[in-house]
């Protein structure tokens, strides 16, 4: 299920937790809210980046332990051999 993020519309008239922004976890098709849970201050659906990157599934061990060579990148053109 999806995380979704919420501010405050006007953090003038708006409780500490609105006016920070919170997080919800709602389902897909779930109706955005539209009220603070705690103040009742209007509210609004922010837009955020997916969480995509590493796992925990232990890809770079794997690879490492398979005998593949991975690098980091330092700079334009520069990489760094990690394993």
């Amino acid at each position: 299920m999806p995380i979704r993020e919420y501010a405050a519309v006007d953090p003038k008239n708006s409780c500490r937790y609105c006016k920070e922004g919170f997080e919800e976890v709602e389902t897909m098709d779930a109706p955005a809210k539209e009220t603070c849970p705690r103040c009742g201050g209007k509210i609004q659906r922010q837009l955020s980046a997916p969480s995509v990157g590493s796992s925990d599934s232990g890809l770079h061990d794997r690879a490492k332990n398979a005998g593949f060579t991975t690098y980091s990148k330092l700079g334009k053109g520069e990489y760094e051999k990690k394993y």
